[in-house]
């Protein structure tokens, strides 16, 4: 059993849309076409604050953006997910942030670190950097726990379709996207939530992400004490719509909400 700690935590959802974010473009979908604050999500991502600190999982292509909107002064460091690009694409906003730090820390597994070398080959440059690129420490993540300011972070593995993600879990509670498998063992390390982050991302069945009846499933079968969907597509419905059919303790999340933990 994993000893909780006292320390509280404070979430705010950045954004909680899928890899197109809602509206999507050039869409006449009802959600699309809603005026419920709501029902418009940009790219997935969340901030955790606790005493000092804040720290970002994943930053996409509307990281700025999010950034702007919720006043955000100074992070401490991004942990990344996994590769694709509406979790990464936002690397290069870091630049504001490198100016305090010197290099923003970033905690990310090997395929994520070959995607972005890869993508961003002028921010991994040692010769002739661009002036201007961010800086970044590199911190790498595999399946051992690791500290980040005296909290102790437990990397889950999942698949997400047949590639492998990393997700987090933060004392007494976890963030889990883009997750369509996940073994009994990585299960094993989400006993005892108070709360539980997880995509849910539409009504029918998809290849590489849970859908919402495969999210409840999970839900089930973890047992949180209460738990958020995100990574959510305009085919989830309806945000008030969606939200009045849940089970007690479990919600929509939606861009800007603020929880504690």
């Amino acid at each position: 059993m994993i000893k909780q700690d006292p320390t509280q935590f404070r979430i705010t959802f950045l954004g909680t849309g899928t890899s197109t974010g809602v509206p999507m473009i050039a869409n006449n979908h009802p959600v699309c076409m809603s005026e419920n604050q709501k029902d418009k999500r940009l790219r997935s991502s969340i901030l955790i604050s606790w005493d000092n600190v804040n720290y970002v999982i994943d930053c996409g292509p509307d990281f700025r953006q999010q950034m702007l909107r919720e006043n955000i002064r100074s992070i401490d460091g991004v942990l990344f997910t996994h590769e694709h690009s509406d979790h990464t694409a936002g690397i290069d906003d870091l630049r504001p942030y490198c100016f305090q730090l010197g290099e923003v820390p970033v905690y990310l597994d090997k395929l994520t670190l070959k995607s972005l070398e890869q993508r961003f080959q002028y921010i991994f440059a040692i010769e002739n950097r661009y002036p201007s690129a961010p800086r970044i420490q590199i911190n790498m993540v595999d399946s051992n726990q690791f500290m980040l300011n005296n909290i102790k972070v437990i990397p889950i593995k999942a698949l997400h379709g047949e590639l492998p993600i990393t997700c987090y879990r933060f004392n007494n509670f976890a963030y889990l996207t883009d997750v369509k498998t996940i073994s009994s063992i990585e299960k094993n390390k989400l006993k005892n939530l108070d709360l539980l982050i997880v995509n849910a991302l539409r009504i029918e069945e998809h290849p590489t992400h849970f859908n919402l009846e495969e999210a409840l499933a999970f839900v089930d079968e973890i047992k949180p004490k209460k738990t958020y969907f995100t990574h959510i597509s305009h085919k989830l419905g309806l945000h008030n719509e969606v939200q009045k059919e849940l089970p007690e303790n479990i919600f929509l999340a939606f861009d800007g909400l603020r929880i504690e933990v």
